[in-house]
């Protein structure tokens, strides 16, 4: 949802960063720099690498560039007067992508070098002059330097020219940009914010999870405390789902590599971990998707009309070889669990279907405390048909009442023409965190392809066999990234009914435990999650403590509680104790336990 405007700014303070590098760093080789959230990046070669502390000086170089006033030059000559031009300035990099544009036309370029190449017209290149620096840039720029807006260089990383592991690695700079400076120091702001909810230093504060490099890179495991954390959301998801007749089905993790021949993933999808070759038999796959094992499980039987819609479900861990740069704690792994669901339903049964997930998703996350979420609608390209398999009636139907469903609810959301898969259009839920960050969660996904690659089938009232139309759903899309996200969203302080823990005991001395103890019994049998700190550690430390690890209640037992007295709770966050009958404790524990409805 980013604006023209400021699309051009951030694409000029990319080539103002590689005017001020060139100019302090001679002989550098320049990758490609485009646009992206909140601002962009730099992939650049220095004859030796820079650190974190010289981009205050590549940023002051950039402010005087700004100061200069220079025009944004536009050139545009052909690809072979270009490839020259760049030779002669010695940028193999720009060489590369223009002689692949040239010999192998537009196919090979991706998405970030598309910014620089203007792939629309295949015959020309386009160059953009700033001052003495000239690149090769499709545009938009802003008409003058100035014009700019406000930005700052953020971080360093590195980047393998191209993504691919055999070339050269390049420094990655990246770089925020705004039109005001107030918009800029309001998402320094929440960066700042941000580092002290990072899932991956909370996950260790508060003992939810770890990676070990023995185990492997995106390979989290969870401590207790995590995986009664994550217990805690799945079975909000089962509680939710089953009752609306979704029923679970199991699946195994790995499978001969023939299904995926069939669902086309293998010749398509690059994620996949080599083969388990087995003397004698056919070679092995951990699975990176479930779908092609549900296609398999319907087509094991025979269906009526009658048994529409069967929505399956199954929560289970798939295995994704992701680039390891691109890992990042539980928001980007290489085991992923899905709450993953395939509802087989007739076509005249979609609205319904859809509606109901809706209504799911939108409970999940009221319950989870996101609120702030929008829409996309993706649909398909009316200009060209043939892109698209499947029953053009049930595309224009379904078309319809996506946007409808959506539009009834209020929801904001934006359509995506053009943007819908090749075999049906898709809803995916953008929703902002406490800080204001984006995230994708939930999709839903119209599927015309694998019932047909599957020859899935059911008998209609007329007995003739009918293809039944697939929807992929999934609330959470995986517990690892939502997990990961939950803790930054509350900062770790969960409320008391996901709670890891949800209440602790702390004794004013030992002559109290025995109560304690007998207290924690009671809580625990009614399904409470309670520790005991019955450590000789003076009170004050011990609620320190408690506080540290964010624990939603904690009482201290003293005699006035051993004496029937009140108990005195320590909510965590807030500066007022919560104060409850010793013979309401229970009840109350229970009660605040329920998950929201």
């Amino acid at each position: 949802m980013e604006n023209d405007k400021l699309h051009a700014m951030r694409h000029t303070a990319a080539h103002v960063l590689a005017a001020a590098a060139q100019r302090l760093y001679p002989g550098i080789k320049l990758g490609v720099g485009p646009v992206v959230e909140n601002g962009f990046f730099y992939d650049i070669l220095f004859a030796a690498p820079i650190t974190e502390e010289d981009l205050e000086k590549l940023e002051v170089e950039m402010r005087k560039i700004v100061a200069e006033g220079h025009d944004m030059v536009r050139e545009e000559i052909s690809i072979d007067e270009a490839i020259k031009k760049f030779e002669e300035m010695g940028q193999d990099f720009k060489v590369e992508l223009l002689r692949d544009l040239k010999e192998k036309g537009t196919t090979k370029v991706n998405p970030e070098e598309a910014q620089d190449i203007d792939v629309a017209h295949p015959d020309v290149a386009s160059l953009y002059q700033t001052g003495e620096f000239v690149d090769l840039c499709r545009g938009p720029h802003v008409g003058n330097v100035k014009d700019v807006g406000a930005f700052k260089l953020w971080k360093l990383a590195g980047a393998y020219w191209r993504g691919k592991e055999e070339n050269p690695q390049m420094q990655r700079i990246y770089g925020l940009a705004f039109e005001t400076q107030q918009e800029l120091d309001q998402y320094l702001t929440m960066l700042e914010e941000a580092k002290k909810r990072d899932h991956r230093k909370l996950g260790k504060e508060l003992e939810l999870f770890t990676i070990i490099d023995d185990i492997g890179s995106g390979l989290p495991l969870f401590y207790p405390k995590g995986a009664i954390l994550r217990r805690m959301v799945e079975s909000f998801i089962s509680n939710l789902q089953e009752p609306r007749g979704y029923t679970p089905i199991w699946i195994p993790h790995i499978t001969k590599g023939t299904l995926y021949e069939r669902s086309g993933h293998l010749q398509k999808y690059d994620a996949m971990y080599p083969p388990m070759h087995l003397e004698g038999e056919a070679d092995y796959y951990l699975k990176p998707m479930n779908c092609p094992h549900f296609m398999m499980l319907y087509a094991s039987m025979p269906h009526s009309y009658r048994e529409m819609p069967m929505r399956w479900v199954c929560t289970t861990t798939n295995y994704r070889y992701e680039k390891s740069g691109e890992l990042s704690g539980l928001t980007r792994v290489r085991s992923l669990t899905q709450d993953d669901c395939h509802v087989f339903a007739r076509p005249d049964q979609i609205e319904g279907e859809i509606n109901l997930m809706l209504d799911m998703i939108e409970l999940t996350y009221k319950a989870f405390g996101f609120n702030d979420f929008w829409v996309r609608i993706s649909v398909s390209d009316p200009e060209n048909p043939d892109k698209y398999i499947g029953d053009k009636q049930v595309w224009i139907d379904s078309e319809v009442s996506l946007k409808s469903l959506i539009e009834t609810r209020g929801w904001t959301h934006e359509v995506g023409v053009g943007e819908a898969a090749f075999y049906g259009p898709k809803l995916d839920f953008m929703f902002k965190d406490a800080i204001g960050r984006e995230w994708q969660l939930s999709t839903i996904q119209l599927d015309m392809n694998l019932p047909e690659r599957f020859e899935l089938e059911y008998v209609d009232s007329d007995g003739s066999k009918k293809r039944p139309v697939v929807i992929h759903r999934a609330i959470l899309g995986s517990t690892e990234r939502f997990l990961g996200i939950l803790i930054e969203h509350y900062a770790g302080a969960f409320p008391f009914w996901i709670a890891p823990v949800q209440l602790r005991l702390a004794t004013v001395s030992d002559e109290f435990v025995p109560f304690a103890k007998l207290a924690q019994e009671k809580l625990a049998q009614a399904d409470i999650r309670v520790d005991l700190d019955d450590s000789n550690e003076k009170v004050g430390k011990k609620i320190r403590n408690s506080a540290t690890h964010k624990i939603p209640w904690t009482i201290v037992i003293g005699q006035k509680e051993v004496d029937g007295g009140d108990f005195k709770v320590n909510v965590f966050g807030q500066e007022e104790d919560l104060v409850i009958p010793a013979t309401e404790l229970v009840d109350r524990a229970k009660q605040a336990s329920q998950f929201p409805q």
